[in-house]
C-alpha cells in the first residue's frame, strides 16, 4: 500500500534492525496522531506511540535471543526491546485472543514526520479494563 487516498504501509525497527515491523495505516495518511505518553518509561526511552483501529501489523524479530519483552506498569502488554541497541519499537497485547500494537512513531523510517500531530498523554491512573477498552478501540 502506497497510495495514500487507501492508506500507507509504514515500516521502522529498533537500530539495528534485529526487531522490525511492517504496519499498514488502513486510510488516508494526512497527519498521524501520536501520544507522548508521559509515564517514566516512556519519558527516558523517548517513545512517541501510534497505533489505527482498522490497521493490521507485522513483527519479525530475527535473533529472538536480543530481544526483550518487558513489562511496566500494569504488566498488561509487552515492551519489546532489542537488548543490542536498547531501542523499544512497538508494544504488544493480546485481548480476548487477538493481537493489537501500539508502534513508536520515532523508529518509522519511511515518514516525513511533519505529519506527526502530538499530544501528550499519561495512562498512569487508567483502570485495567478501560486501559483494555482503549486498546481494542484504537
Amino acid at each position: 500500500m502506497s497510495d495514500t487516498t487507501k492508506g500507507q504501509r509504514f515500516h521502522g525497527g529498533c537500530h539495528c534492525g534485529n526487531i522490525r515491523f511492517w504496519f499498514d495505516w488502513s486510510a488516508q495518511v494526512e497527519n498521524i496522531p501520536v501520544r507522548a505518553c508521559g509515564c517514566s518509561f516512556c519519558t527516558k526511552h523517548g517513545a512517541v506511540w501510534t497505533s489505527h483501529p482498522e490497521g493490521q501489523f507485522q513483527l519479525q524479530i530475527t535473533d529472538p535471543f536480543q530481544a526483550k519483552r518487558y513489562q511496566f506498569g500494569t504488566k498488561t502488554s509487552d515492551i519489546n526491546i532489542c537488548t543490542n541497541c536498547g531501542i523499544p519499537p512497538i508494544m504488544t497485547c493480546t485481548i480476548d485472543g487477538r493481537d493489537y500494537a501500539v508502534l513508536n512513531s520515532n523508529t518509522f523510517g519511511n515518514v516525513d514526520r511533519s505529519i506527526f500531530d502530538q499530544s501528550p498523554t499519561n495512562f498512569d491512573d487508567e483502570p485495567v479494563g478501560d486501559r483494555q477498552a482503549r486498546r481494542q478501540r484504537n
